[in-house]
């Protein structure tokens, strides 16, 4: 018999946790659910993604092929370009490197956590 499990949350490491949190409640529509310096969580459609702080965080180089990525999330939007325009507004910035062409664009959020705006499939 195979058991197949359901993700209760997501966690990620963090330098500033309720900067963090506030920036992906903006990116995505969540509310934030707690916001301490030590740790913070939004809630969006009953899921929710926490921030805990890490002393000494510091986000991998991008791009680094030899180095070490932690996650990435990637996130569907109606309108690359004005979403872009808005996450940038909201702190996050552009990379010069940008492998994925017209299929998506690679942002840095505001502690440098890589992340990717992919247009959302019509249909």
């Amino acid at each position: 018999m195979t058991s197949h499990a359901d993700i209760a949350m997501i966690n990620l490491d963090s330098s500033d946790p309720a900067a963090h949190a506030a920036f992906y409640a903006h990116a995505l529509g969540g509310e934030i659910t707690h916001s301490e310096a030590e740790y913070a969580m939004i809630t969006k459609d009953g899921t929710s993604i926490g921030f805990g702080l890490v002393p000494g965080f510091a986000p991998p180089a991008w791009p680094d092929e030899s180095g070490d990525k932690r996650y990435h999330l990637d996130l569907y939007v109606d309108d690359v370009t004005a979403a872009e325009k808005d996450l940038m507004a909201a702190g996050a910035t552009r990379p010069g490197f940008q492998p994925g062409g017209e299929r998506w664009t690679v942002l840095l959020d505001p502690i440098g956590q890589p992340f990717c705006l992919c247009p959302r499939p019509q249909g």
